[in-house]
């Protein structure tokens, strides 16, 4: 599918421009995370990519690293786990720089559906179901500028219908359409945790 074709070259050339244009900007976020937390600088967190397939996704630590292996939404008190820049980094949506590193490794789109954790096996099964599985995981996607940021699992299977009607209405026009209103996401401070 020439769609296909298309979204993977304008992914690797995008991935690399943004690398490139955020490089000095996330040195000193690594530097920022290093110094005001114990822990490494990146939480690699095991997610269901293309057909089910388990992938380590990066992103910038927000959160002390005796935080429980678990979604956020089943923390009693999430925030009391942040870092000290955590919130900052949640709010911008400037922990997700590093998941430019998955695009280029083929992991993972500009845009797609999120990728669900590896141990949210309601969310896995519903997914396969409607063959939201066989779709590469983005960044960024259509259920995450329409729905307001929710952590809940109910949320989640919400988010399912925009990941359905992203999948029936799949073109570069509406990629284009959801990175441009991701930008105005992140620009407000409305990104998803």
């Amino acid at each position: 599918m020439l769609y296909k074709v298309i979204k993977c070259i304008i992914d690797l050339i995008c991935a690399v421009i943004l690398l490139l244009l955020f490089g000095i900007p996330m040195f000193v976020i690594s530097l920022i995370v290093k110094l005001t937390s114990k822990g490494p600088v990146f939480y690699w967190s095991d997610r269901v990519g293309i057909n089910n397939t388990i992938f380590r996704m990066p992103k910038f630590r927000t959160m002390r690293i005796e935080t429980p292996a678990v979604a956020t939404h089943l923390l009693e008190n999430p925030d009391e786990y942040l870092t000290p820049i955590g919130i900052f980094l949640r709010k911008f949506s400037l922990d997700e720089l590093p998941q430019l590193w998955s695009v280029m490794k083929g992991y993972m789109s500009l845009v797609g559906p999120r990728p669900a954790l590896y141990n949210q096996d309601d969310l896995i099964s519903l997914r396969t179901e409607k063959g939201i599985h066989k779709i590469t995981p983005g960044i960024t996607g259509w259920a995450q500028i329409n729905y307001p940021y929710g952590a809940s699992i109910d949320d989640a299977l919400r988010k399912l219908e925009y990941d359905l009607f992203y999948i029936k209405n799949m073109s570069i026009l509406l990629d284009l359409k959801i990175l441009l209103k991701t930008v105005g996401v992140v620009l407000l401070g409305e990104g998803s945790r």
